[in-house]
């Protein structure tokens, strides 16, 4: 028996995304907006060997979890120094809910770096899939990244509708799947994750969110306000609890969700990140939950979390209203020693900008940044706080796919397209979009999923890479970060790296968080980035570890990916 729910007001009444196709193994053709643009970022796909396309499993069933995927990751996991890449798939929808013959699961790319005729170093990926016996065959949204063994490669966690699995990382160029034997291979309907030592026992933990209680058998059919067939939303569905699983320290997880409170609250889980919230020197959790309110679970030090979200005002909109998280970015944007968030949300409501106070408490800046407005046209996933030009200030990344049919596109082969924002940071506290001077991919239509950010290529800019649902995964190339002066590192043989400051001669401090989660399904390069505009030579990093310990090196020269040893301090 089918259960007909209709669409109700607000944006569970919208006009956005298309009915899927018996041919989902195909990339649709991408719609491209007129532009004028000279070109931020340059599209490289072809060149870089990566030829990945989304695929659906779609039927014309209008099953929920084909519209959502999916992410990828960057990390380096031969440890050659350049960042390689993994792509999460989809699959196909029959009864063991793996891909069928001939359709490519995930896909691990090895990066080898190519010197071209003027010097300058150029990635070409190599598919190695096979040869590393990862390539989940499960139906994929998301991946996380982290050395969860303490052996100094790192191990991928890939999340699924269905089981998730645990790849560990053999050191000699092949993985292991140990989603079994470690027991986190979960069930349900999971998407983002994030490795972190919550306990600070100096070993990985293991959090993610999960999503809603879709299958099959539920029956549902949902339909717009014109009556034609669409995608649910997942108040249709009940939300699923998140899990956090606490690493055992012998290779295997234990399931401590209920033990550390975090069964208490619970929402359609999209996109999560672990940081320092209030500055107590302990690692929190933010869950982005879709259509509900958000969680931001505060760690006791005790072994469990609370709740703050409402408290804190990250909960809601400044308007106090619930609205569709999607991504998640964390960053000290405005330089005040705390972190901010920046929440991408569902089209007709505003990404949301969330200023934090000093305090652990929030304010909604989504206006007075000038982020909301453009955002109210676009439904949000994958975002991050990144300086693309390397001007000491942090600015953001947004990319968009609807999740129900546009009017517009209905003549469409695939109406789900929208284009992609790049937001740059001008005067303190303020953005100006500069979309349309971003580069012929920032022009496509596409439905933007997944997005990581990390310097490909060595040349100390940021490099991105988007995947589309239903479409190619691409590559885009900084073309001006490299412009300027600039300055990477990382802490080395640290479970959880320090916070990184810059001094910078006659220049504003910088602090950036070591971070690989975030965004939407995706991971990011480890490495931080400090722009230094056009005038600095050299700059003086200082750490900060968690209860004061602080080491500093002085006077590094501008120019350098630097791995700074733990014990040296001046």
């Amino acid at each position: 028996m089918k259960i007909d729910v209709s669409y109700r007001a607000g944006w569970r009444a919208l006009a956005l995304v298309a009915p899927v196709c018996a041919g989902c193994g195909t990339a649709p053709e991408s719609v491209v907006l007129p532009s004028e643009s000279p070109g931020i970022f340059l599209d490289v796909t072809e060149e870089t060997g990566v030829d990945f396309v989304h695929f659906t499993g779609g039927t014309g069933d209008y099953r929920f979890p084909e519209i959502m995927g999916s992410g990828a990751a960057l990390f380096d996991f031969d440890r050659d120094g350049d960042l390689d890449l993994y792509l999460v798939q989809g699959a196909a929808w029959d009864a063991a809910g793996t891909n069928p013959a001939g359709q490519p699961g995930d896909r691990l790319l090895r990066n080898d770096l190519v010197r071209g005729p003027s010097g300058d170093l150029a990635p070409r990926f190599v598919d190695v899939t096979a040869r590393s016996r990862t390539g989940d065959r499960g139906y994929g949204m998301g991946v996380a990244v982290g050395d969860y063994d303490g052996d100094h490669d790192l191990d991928l966690y890939v999340t699924n509708y269905g089981p998730n699995a645990l790849y560990r990382n053999n050191g000699d160029g092949t993985f292991t799947d140990v989603r079994d034997e470690a027991a986190v291979a979960s069930s349900g309907w999971s998407t983002s994750a994030s490795f972190l030592d919550y306990d600070a026992d100096g070993d990985l933990d293991l959090f993610h969110a999960n999503y809603v209680a879709f299958a099959e058998d539920t029956g549902r059919v949902c339909r717009r306000p014109a009556g034609d067939r669409d995608y649910c939303t997942p108040l249709a569905y009940r939300p699923q609890p998140d899990v956090l699983y606490r690493n055992e320290g012998d290779g295997t997880f234990r399931d401590v969700t209920s033990d550390a409170g975090l069964a208490e609250t619970f929402g359609n889980g999209m996109g999560t990140v672990a940081a320092d919230f209030n500055g107590d020197s302990r690692l929190d959790i933010y869950v982005a939950n879709d259509g509900v309110a958000n969680q931001l679970w505060i760690n006791r030090g005790d072994g469990r979390f609370e709740d703050a979200a409402l408290l804190s005002g990250v909960a809601f909109s400044g308007s106090g209203e619930p609205e569709a998280g999607m991504g998640v970015g964390v960053a000290d944007f405005d330089g005040d020693q705390d972190l901010d968030l920046f929440l991408t949300h569902l089209f007709l409501e505003t990404n949301t900008l969330y200023v934090n106070q000093g305090d652990g408490f929030f304010e909604d800046a989504s206006n007075s940044s000038a982020l909301g407005l453009a955002s109210r046209a676009m439904t949000g996933f994958g975002t991050h706080f990144l300086d693309y030009d390397a001007d000491g200030a942090l600015d953001v990344l947004v990319v968009n796919g609807a999740v129900t049919k546009v009017d517009s596109q209905l003549d469409e082969d695939y109406p789900y397209m929208m284009p992609n924002h790049l937001f740059r940071a001008t005067t303190p506290g303020r953005f100006e979009d500069v979309s349309q001077r971003a580069g012929a991919a920032f022009q496509l239509l596409e439905s933007s999923r997944g997005a990581a950010v990390g310097d490909l290529d060595l040349d100390g800019d940021l490099d991105l890479v988007i995947t589309n649902n239903r479409g190619r995964a691409r590559i885009l190339r900084n073309e001006v970060g490299s412009t300027s002066r600039w300055i990477s590192a990382v802490v080395d043989g640290e479970v959880t790296p320090p916070t990184l400051i810059a001094t910078i001669p006659g220049a504003a401090t910088q602090t950036r968080i070591p971070h690989t989660d975030g965004s939407y399904c995706s991971a990011r390069d480890p490495r931080v980035f400090f722009g230094l505009g056009r005038a600095a030579e050299s700059v003086t990093l200082s750490a900060r570890w968690p209860r004061s310990a602080v080491a500093r090196w002085r006077d590094l020269p501008a120019g350098r990916h630097l791995t700074l040893p733990r014990d040296t301090s001046a």
